[in-house]
């Protein structure tokens, strides 16, 4: 018997009208987020010794309840603006390839064992009786998750490739390692990678770049299980090197991990919402993929060392191709590659950014920013233990502090003078409005004038020199 779960009462007056005709237990992740110490969401339940009518006849005078997954023994049941899935118990076989590749059949007096066997990990394997408070938990899926280790449940894990993906985003977020034997069977199927949607495939890499305590374990699991090889553009780190002096963590790969893992200990991240954590995790996972193809050797301070030049624009393109092989959404690759190919901008020129050159960063970023920027230029900067560097760190802060001065830190600077400006001034519509709106806005970022007024008096002054 464990501390009792804390079940909303709306679900525990339900499980009580469920327990006349079957055997109700709550499944899945939100049994193992519980024993985790997190707080659970999205329960389901799974229904042992009931059929699927005797199930729906209990739960529909409670509110909505939707059928469409009859088929797969599944009742999901809305009730105060939440929805819970009720289950039976049920047999997967596979009949073909791909993730929905399989037959389902319920069949309610399917022992404990047998009903988890379907499930991925032991850890999302464990079941919770609501009554008697007791885990039932055949497979040792709590002691795996007191040890943070990933292990599959049995050996039909190797049905589905999406589980090895799912590896990769657990352990990630949880900092688990996976179990070597898991980590063969994962090897096993690695030609299999193919069959995935790639909805499927970016389901994962979402919930990678959303949920990581530690990404850097994602990247093992790519390793171990030889998938690394599925995603090039990450793969073409390992073995790149970078000069000691500056990266004395290792290889751009090492560095990577570091930067990622650098990344979400910064308020920055923690404290964003779902959309803009990927925004940031995917720019630094991907600010040096132009490194492989432009690292050579060269002299610089009179000795030969490891250099890069011109990876942030090398790596643009490349950030762009990984994230449509995983299936990100366009909107989200907009946000990263100026990220990527500005990810640098802190190291040009001096320290004091001057107006100008604040004003075209930020135009340069949009639509991402120069406060994103800085949480990409901080964690690559933490990214090289154990070098510190306290002039970076300057550099970044007054990049930051001078956007926020200028009312840049979270947006791009916007036109003053508009076409409206042009009519007042008597101009007819013609092919000209453009040419000179654009001439009017570059004497804006470089300062000729800051405000509506003072761009009608240059708009002015330029048709009078006209």
């Amino acid at each position: 018997m464990v501390t009792p779960m804390q079940l909303p009462e709306q679900l525990v007056n339900v499980l009580q009208a469920v327990r006349r005709v079957g055997r109700p237990r709550v499944v899945g992740g939100c049994v193992r987020d519980w024993l985790l110490g997190q707080e659970p969401k999205d329960f389901d339940v799974e229904v042992p010794g009931v059929d699927f009518d005797s199930l729906y006849r209990v739960l529909s005078p409670f509110g909505a309840t939707d059928v469409v997954g009859r088929s797969f023994g599944v009742i999901k049941l809305r009730l105060g603006g939440a929805e819970y899935d009720f289950s039976l118990p049920r047999r997967e076989s596979k009949t073909g390839a791909g993730h929905r590749g399989f037959a389902v059949e319920p069949e309610p007096n399917l022992s404990d064992s047998e009903a988890a066997a379907r499930r991925d990990f032991t850890i999302n394997a464990i079941a919770y009786d609501p009554f008697s408070y007791a885990l039932i938990d055949p497979h040792g899926g709590e002691r795996d998750l007191r040890a943070g280790v990933l292990r599959h449940t049995s050996a039909a894990f190797t049905e589905d490739p999406l589980r090895v993906l799912r590896a990769v985003q657990f352990a990630a977020r949880f900092d688990f390692t996976l179990a070597p034997e898991t980590a063969t069977l994962c090897r096993s199927i690695k030609a299999s990678f193919s069959e995935l949607p790639v909805e499927r495939i970016w389901g994962e890499w979402a919930k990678w770049a959303e949920k990581s305590r530690k990404p850097s374990r994602g990247f093992a699991v790519l390793q171990e299980t030889e998938w690394l090889g599925h995603f090039p553009e990450i793969a073409a780190l390992s073995g790149t090197p970078q000069d000691p002096e500056w990266h004395p963590e290792g290889d751009v790969f090492v560095h990577t991990a570091h930067c990622c893992d650098a990344l979400v200990q910064l308020d920055d991240w923690q404290q964003a919402g779902p959309e803009l954590r990927r925004v940031l995790l995917f720019a630094v996972l991907a600010h040096d993929f132009g490194k492989p193809a432009t690292t050579v050797q060269a002299e610089r301070k009179g000795r030969l060392r490891w250099v890069s030049p011109g990876h942030e624009a090398a790596g643009g393109p490349l950030a762009e191709t990984f994230l449509k092989r995983i299936g990100s959404p366009l909107e989200l690759i907009e946000f990263v590659q100026p990220l990527v190919v500005n990810h640098l901008a802190h190291h040009h020129g001096n320290i004091e950014f001057s107006d100008t050159s604040v004003r075209r960063l930020a135009r340069r970023l949009a639509p991402a920013s120069i406060d994103q920027l800085g949480a990409v230029m901080r964690a690559d900067h933490d990214g090289r233990p154990p070098l510190h560097s306290d002039e970076t760190l300057q550099r970044i802060a007054a990049l930051r502090q001078k956007a926020r001065d200028l009312a840049l830190a979270a947006t791009a600077p916007k036109p003053l003078l508009l076409g409206r400006h042009l009519l007042a001034l008597g101009m007819k519509p013609s092919p000209g409005f453009k040419p000179l709106l654009d001439a009017a806005f570059e004497a804006q970022l470089d300062g000729t004038f800051v405000d509506e007024a003072g761009g009608v008096t240059w708009l002015r002054r330029r048709l009078q020199n006209r």
